[in-house]
């Protein structure tokens, strides 16, 4: 009898019968420092499954689970550039963020002692959210490993909140928690935003501050790849390693409707692709792609499209 065998860079049975609990079926490992230099990983994908700082529509706790049955679908082989990305980097996936119910302060330490884990390795940390507040956690690890950070947030909000009733945690106050953290706001740039959808408050900290903003119709009259490598230009200038933070919400409703903010307007999928590869250019220490709510998709397509700008991500950044 013949033996059946699958192509490494192809798709498996998994692909009908469920999820192998993994990014792209990658090794799970846990988020140690020792675990990971010994493996020789390069790039560790890290979920953190939390919603609580949301103060829109909630189930982006789900998200990191979605993106992850999402990715069955995909390869880490780009026919179209023949690129692999197994020749560039070693995978491994760290689970999840162990939440803490009721307890962002707790919550957050975690995750930033296991970003700081991978980073501490030499790894490349890729968050898959949740809410946009696990930026902050992700954030302030980055800013302990990098003595000049860049930043570079893709939004249709401002995330530039000082807190939110009080609550210097939410969702709307990573770039804020940046900028405590230690990141420089020259070396802050803000891209896709959608003018009615952000209040006056956090426009005036931008212009305090002197953070770049990038708003949506400016990829619309430029087009997102010279959007992108200006943006890149700028976060990339004098620093020693660029932070970048995605929101899915910057793209149209109508392509990525999973999420709890859902714009009208936004960037269309090809756009998004075409931005994020060109931003990856830079040279990127880490990122996160944040917000799918996969309780308000229509047949997964939010989680498809953010397996892809991932992928894509990834292959910006060898091609730097």
């Amino acid at each position: 009898m013949n033996k059946t065998t699958f192509s490494a860079d192809a798709f498996s049975g998994l692909l009908h019968a469920g999820t192998g609990g993994t990014f792209m079926r990658l090794p799970r490992l846990t988020a140690d420092t020792k675990a990971l230099k010994d493996a020789g990983v390069t790039a560790a994908f890290l979920g953190f499954p939390w919603d609580a700082m949301c103060i829109s529509r909630t189930g982006t706790n789900m998200g990191p689970k979605a993106i992850r049955d999402a990715s069955d679908q995909f390869s880490f082989f780009n026919a179209n550039l023949d690129l692999d990305l197994s020749d560039h980097y070693t995978f491994a996936d760290c689970g999840d963020v162990p939440v803490v119910p009721g307890s962002a302060v707790k919550t957050m330490k975690l995750a930033e002692d296991m970003v700081d884990e991978i980073m501490a390795s030499g790894a490349m940390p890729i968050t898959l959210g949740g809410d946009h507040s696990v930026s902050i956690a992700c954030v302030r690890a980055f800013a302990k490993h990098v003595k000049k950070p860049g930043l570079i947030l893709v939004d249709s909000h401002f995330d530039t909140a000082l807190e939110v009733g009080g609550e210097e945690l939410s969702h709307c106050c990573p770039i804020t928690r940046a900028v405590d953290a230690g990141f420089d706001p020259r070396n802050i740039v803000i891209i896709g935003t959608n003018g009615w959808m952000n209040p006056r408050n956090e426009l005036e900290y931008i212009r305090e501050k002197g953070i770049t903003l990038m708003p949506l119709e400016m990829i619309i009259e430029k087009g997102p790849s010279v959007v992108a490598r200006e943006a890149a230009e700028i976060a990339g200038n004098g620093t020693d390693s660029v932070y970048l933070t995605f929101d899915i919400d910057a793209i149209d409703g109508a392509y990525a409707p999973g999420t709890g903010v859902p714009a009208p307007g936004g960037m269309t999928s090809r756009e998004a692709i075409s931005l994020i590869r060109e931003l990856a250019k830079v040279g990127l220490g880490g990122f996160d792609l944040v917000e799918v709510s996969p309780s308000y998709d229509h047949d997964g397509i939010t989680s498809r499209l953010a397996v892809q700008l991932i992928l894509e991500a990834l292959g910006g950044n060898v091609q730097r």
